[in-house]
């Protein structure tokens, strides 16, 4: 499959997840501003494709992680049942097993965020922008810090903006941390992302 018909099928598998998931969330307000973002970056992607068009390899990382983003604006971050659907599926408890003590699956996220979107931003540094070598891995992975710290940052700004009823978008769950936790983690999934890469670039490198 092409770019094109990828970009065409991705678009649409997001559309669908994005309509059934907006059918009674937990929180209407919160899903409202966990999409407000997610709606500028299709567009953003929409205004773009024909200037620049990322590999299908991309577009598939790309739709996997808005997916999982739109799990977690329909729940709220800090109440998606992950340990409850383990225990059905698999008959074990995630959170047990790890001894987590509250509900990670914003912190999964923020490092999903580093290991899912840094190769595709590293083909638009190399591809679009024309960076080679070590740079392009270098401005995609410092493009991961900088969208982690905006995103904080637009927390928040919805936190003074709302009060209290920011608190599910923020989803700090008591963590005075929180924000720092996040940002590290993006950190650490995009360098063990572009490291795994690494090798496997060279590899085909040589092939070719």
């Amino acid at each position: 499959m092409d770019e094109r018909k990828t970009f065409a099928a991705c678009s649409a598998i997001l559309l669908v997840v994005m309509a059934v998931l907006a059918v009674a969330p937990v929180e209407r307000e919160t899903w409202l501003m966990e999409n407000a973002v997610v709606a500028l970056f299709l567009a953003a992607l929409w205004g773009t494709r024909r200037w620049f068009r990322f590999s299908a390899g991309s577009y598939a990382l790309i739709t996997l992680f808005l997916v999982l983003h739109e799990i977690g604006a329909h729940y709220t971050y800090s109440l998606v049942p992950y340990d409850a659907w383990a225990r059905q599926l698999a008959g074990f408890s995630i959170d047990e097993l790890l001894g987590w003590q509250r509900n990670q699956y914003d912190r999964v996220l923020h490092f999903l965020y580093g290991v899912l979107l840094v190769l595709p931003l590293r083909q638009l540094c190399r591809d679009g922008v024309g960076l080679r070598g070590a740079w392009a891995g270098f401005f995609a992975f410092s493009l991961i810090l900088a969208s982690s710290m905006i995103y904080e940052l637009i927390e928040w700004g919805a936190a003074v903006a709302f009060g209290d009823g920011s608190d599910a978008f923020l989803g700090t769950q008591g963590d005075p941390w929180d924000a720092q936790k996040d940002m590290a983690l993006a950190l650490l999934g995009g360098l063990i992302a572009l490291t795994l890469a690494a090798p496997l670039r060279a590899l085909r490198a040589r092939r070719h």
